[in-house]
C-alpha cells in the first residue's frame, strides 16, 4: 500500500491535474479540461492512505454508486494506471481497451438505417449524423447513447 505522500507525489506527476485541499487533511485532484461536468479524478485522498479515483467511464473497475474506485491498497503501477485512464476517460473519448479510445461509432436500427456518433475534440461535444446531416448534439457520450437507444438504435 502506498503512503499518502507517495500518492500525492504520483498525483502531482500529472500536470493536467489541479490540487484542491479539502477538510480533514484530505486532497482532491481535478481535471479542469474535462469534456464533462465531472472534473474530480482523485477524491478525498487522506493522510491515512485512503482515497478514491473516478472510474465511472471505465470498464472493469468495481465502482461505487458515484463511479469511484477505492484505491487504498493500490500499488504504484496500479495507481498510476487508473489515474491516467480516468483522465483519458474525461477527455470525451471512451476507453475501448487495447485498441485505445474510440471517437466514432456506427449505430443501426431494425430498419437498417445507420447513424454515426462522433466526438469532436475541439468543442468536446458528441454529434449524431445521418449521412452528412447533423441529427443531434450532446455534451456527454451517455446522453448521446441514451438518445440513440431510445430511438431504437444499437451499436454496430
Amino acid at each position: 500500500m502506498l503512503s499518502f505522500e507517495q500518492k500525492i507525489a504520483i498525483a502531482e506527476s500529472f500536470p493536467e491535474l489541479t490540487r484542491n485541499d479539502v477538510s480533514m487533511g484530505r486532497v482532491n485532484y481535478h481535471f479542469e479540461q474535462s469534456a464533462f461536468e465531472k472534473k474530480t479524478v482523485i477524491y478525498h485522498l487522506h493522510p491515512k492512505g485512503f482515497g478514491f479515483v473516478y472510474a465511472g467511464r471505465l470498464e472493469g473497475y468495481p465502482t461505487d454508486d458515484k463511479g469511484y474506485v477505492n484505491v487504498s491498497d493500490y500499488e504504484e503501477a496500479e495507481f498510476r494506471d487508473i489515474v491516467a485512464a480516468s483522465i483519458r476517460s474525461l477527455t470525451g473519448e471512451r476507453e475501448t481497451g487495447a485498441d485505445g479510445p474510440e471517437a466514432e461509432e456506427q449505430w443501426r436500427n431494425a430498419k437498417r438505417q445507420t447513424l454515426t456518433l462522433r466526438f469532436d475534440k475541439e468543442d468536446g461535444m458528441w454529434y449524431i449524423f445521418a449521412g452528412l446531416n447533423l441529427d443531434a448534439a450532446f455534451e456527454t457520450y451517455d446522453e448521446a447513447r441514451d438518445y440513440l437507444s431510445d430511438e431504437g438504435f444499437s451499436p454496430v
